[in-house]
């Protein structure tokens, strides 16, 4: 059993029946990935067992090949068990996320999170460093003197109970798979 450093589920890479190569092909070929897989896969890449040539040659044929809904949604179930997650208080009835490939300028976090809060919908955000040559939005959002990104779980939840929304930087703790996936990405 191969545990992911954060995460509090097991992943078991025997469990697919393929080593990371014959994953990398499978998906070369075409196939699709089922849950157990991409479950393999993620937690290979956060524990090391997949080096980043293979998961850059993995990400490849994603790109190339695609992935059909099932896949996609397995695998943001397993970037999200890949670490802590935060569990919203009772009084966020509404619950929502805002995801993008990022790219230049950054328009949608700097302009939907702080509607979505002025509109009583509480948001915490993650965004990421480095996207390219433009940098990230938290390279951005560090711009300016006095803004901090780097917010504990707790920090950022009392800043969405006080005022409605938080942005914060990815963690070590927090989707580790993710902040390894957007660096090969960036790469």
């Amino acid at each position: 059993m191969h545990k992911c450093p954060f995460a509090n589920k097991n992943f078991d890479l025997e469990s697919c029946q393929m080593n990371p190569v014959e994953l990398i092909a499978a998906k070369r070929d075409g196939r699709e990935h089922s849950r157990a897989e991409i479950d393999a896969i993620i937690a290979a890449i956060c524990t090391g067992e997949m080096a980043d040539y293979q998961a850059s040659a993995w990400l490849m044929a994603v790109y190339l090949r695609g992935m059909t809904p099932a896949e996609t949604l397995n695998l943001t179930l397993a970037m999200r068990d890949s670490g802590e997650t935060v569990h919203w208080p009772d009084y966020a009835t509404i619950r929502l996320d805002k995801h993008s490939t990022g790219g230049v300028g950054d328009k949608t976090t700097l302009s939907v999170a702080p509607i979505l809060a002025a509109a009583g919908i509480p948001i915490l955000k993650m965004s990421g460093r480095g996207l390219g040559f433009s940098g990230g939005t938290i390279d951005k959002l560090e711009s300016i003197p006095g803004f901090k990104t780097n917010l504990s779980i707790q920090d950022a939840m009392k800043q969405v109970e006080e005022i409605g929304i938080a942005i914060i930087g990815q963690s070590p703790t927090m989707v580790p798979a993710d902040k390894i996936l957007y660096s090969l990405r960036d790469v």
